[in-house]
């Protein structure tokens, strides 16, 4: 499967697509509505950061609880309850007079039941598709992603300032419920890709298994941690300039998709398993530029320039799939949205205090330079498994060991 055509032929993709993409640009207006709103009602950077990034930080606790679901429940009706679950809350966040610790709390349960849809939903795409296809396929969503980032992050940003932020959090509660009823009617009842009941104990014997293989955990740890770095950078966007956070985000997402276009569409595999660490580093060297904060347009450039780094993301996620048993691709896609989400919300808490100490470029600055220092040292952890198996491959490969992530 090599041409886009042919995935949109494919049954089930199409509306698979679509709801995938509505719940993006819900995520994305919802997300910097909120934030704008806790900005402007505390004056914190670290509460408006949680407010955005916050909710992964509920993904522990589903990757230590709920995954084992992830191929035991039927894929419609569950990615169906997460939407419906999305745009109550989402609606039920834009209610006027809602104390922080309230929304606080009802973003640490969206994040609960966000635990189990990537699980759920990558690992249906990977059955809509055939093996070969599952890499163009999900450079498709990852650009769909960047489009309805740089779409939701404009509209949300006119909207917040024209209108209000509780108007923007109602516009994505309408798209979540939209994205429900597209995946209700669109996709046909599948059974559970594994049969029994879910249960805490599966979960982590599961877990245990996938971490168990060294190529795996290395995989993994270069999933989550240099690019949920980077998304701590991020979320001080609305702190380092709130009239212009918008377009800091939207030249963000420009970045990726032009990332996962060249990467998914345009590089031949065998190049593609040798970019993985040059994409981390383009990631996270340019945003060591805000030491010197930056003018907005400069500012804009160097987040646009530094996002093309996310098409990392994709060969990544191509390495992990090789390293997973078939039956396991939910639960192992799962474990690994979680874990980089979960990092995400960790590295937005972390950015948020050092600038509450410092400054917003400082600390920006700073996990800037911690992207870069924890990718070199999984370079070195991935060559020294190279020469553990005394093999050319693994000392050739050791980027393409570890560097398996996505967006």
């Amino acid at each position: 499967m090599r041409s886009y055509s042919a995935l949109f032929r494919t049954r089930e993709f199409t509306p698979f697509f679509l709801s995938t993409a509505l719940s993006s640009a819900a995520s994305t207006i919802g997300g910097l509505a909120l934030a704008t709103l806790t900005y402007r009602a505390t004056g914190s950077p670290l509460l408006a950061a949680l407010s955005m990034f916050g909710p992964q930080l509920a993904q522990v606790v589903g990757a230590t609880t709920l995954l084992s679901a992830s191929d035991r429940l039927p894929p419609r009706a569950t990615l169906t309850g997460i939407a419906l679950a999305f745009a109550l809350g989402t609606a039920a966040m834009a209610t006027p007079g809602l104390p922080i610790g309230a929304v606080f709390a009802l973003l640490f349960v969206l994040g609960l039941v966000a635990s189990l849809g990537a699980g759920v939903g990558w690992g249906l795409l990977n059955e809509i598709l055939a093996k070969e296809g599952y890499l163009l396929g999900r450079s498709v969503f990852n650009m769909s992603n960047g489009l309805m980032q740089i779409a939701g992050f404009a509209t949300g940003g006119v909207m917040v300032a024209t209108l209000s932020p509780r108007t923007a959090l109602l516009t994505s509660a309408a798209l979540y419920l939209t994205g429900a009823l597209t995946t209700r009617l669109g996709l046909t009842h599948r059974p559970p890709r594994l049969s029994g009941r879910p249960s805490i104990g599966q979960t982590w014997r599961t877990n245990a298994q996938l971490w168990s293989a060294r190529p795996r955990r290395l995989t993994y740890l270069g999933l989550w941690i240099p690019n949920g770095m980077i998304v701590g950078v991020e979320s001080l966007y609305v702190s380092y300039d709130p009239g212009s956070a918008g377009t800091l985000f939207a030249c963000a997402a420009l970045g990726m998709l032009i990332g996962d276009v060249t990467i998914g569409r345009f590089v031949a595999p065998r190049l593609r398993r040798q970019l993985a660490v040059p994409l981390l580093l383009l990631l996270a060297v340019p945003n060591l530029l805000f030491a010197l904060t930056p003018e907005m347009w400069a500012a804009a450039v160097t987040v646009c320039v530094a996002s093309v780094g996310y098409g990392a993301s994709l060969v990544q996620q191509e390495r992990l799939m090789s390293l997973t048993p078939p039956e396991l691709s939910g639960h192992a896609l799962g474990l690994h949205s979680a874990g980089m989400l979960t990092m995400q919300g960790v590295s937005a808490a972390l950015a948020g205090t050092i600038a509450q100490l410092t400054s917003p470029g400082a600390a920006m600055t700073v996990m800037a330079a911690g992207s870069v220092c924890v990718t070199a040292a999984l370079v070195a952890a991935g060559r020294r498994e190279g020469r553990g198996r005394g093999g050319r491959e693994g000392a050739l490969s050791s980027p393409a060991e570890w560097s398996r992530s996505g967006t």
